[in-house]
């Protein structure tokens, strides 16, 4: 499979940045240990993916806000970029995690674009809505690499 580009011209789209003062290697364990994710990240619920790393074509499924997601791995490329398709009734979505050293830390892009009748119908909130996931996520991400992370001696 082959990397999958979010939208900017669908009916919801964000894209947030931010540096975690972690090493590359750790945010990437964190962020793809999918079955771990419930116990750092408040709003998902569930999260089960068989295999033991990701790979294209990697299936997973979970619960973020109530909505049951069936996703598949895109783009796995170590410490560098993370990406899924995931589809729930009425919409389907590509996300996208952009990693890059940034001094001693990470800086993580994450980025998202939903299409489908249910997005369309409720286009606004959604965004809205998208936004404050983002930055809810990245902000669990950071806290979780950070209280990880040991101090260079």
């Amino acid at each position: 499979m082959t990397q999958i580009n979010a939208r900017p011209t669908a009916p919801v789209f964000c894209t947030r940045t931010l540096v975690i003062h972690a090493r590359p290697g750790l945010v990437w364990s964190i962020l793809t240990d999918v079955n771990s994710w419930p116990s750092w990240h408040p709003l998902i619920s569930r999260a089960h993916m068989n295999a033991p790393l990701p790979a294209p074509g990697g299936r997973f499924t979970w619960k973020v806000n109530g909505a049951s997601i069936n996703s598949v791995f895109h783009t796995v490329e170590p410490c560098r970029l993370l990406g899924w398709t995931g589809t729930t009734l009425g919409g389907s979505a590509i996300h996208n995690w952009f990693m890059a050293e940034h001094g001693e830390g990470t800086q993580i892009r994450v980025e998202e674009s939903m299409e489908g009748w249910l997005v369309r119908l409720f286009k606004k909130k959604m965004n809205a809505s998208l936004a404050a996931d983002m930055e809810a996520w990245l902000g669990n991400l950071k806290r979780k690499a950070e209280q990880m992370e040991v101090p260079a001696r």
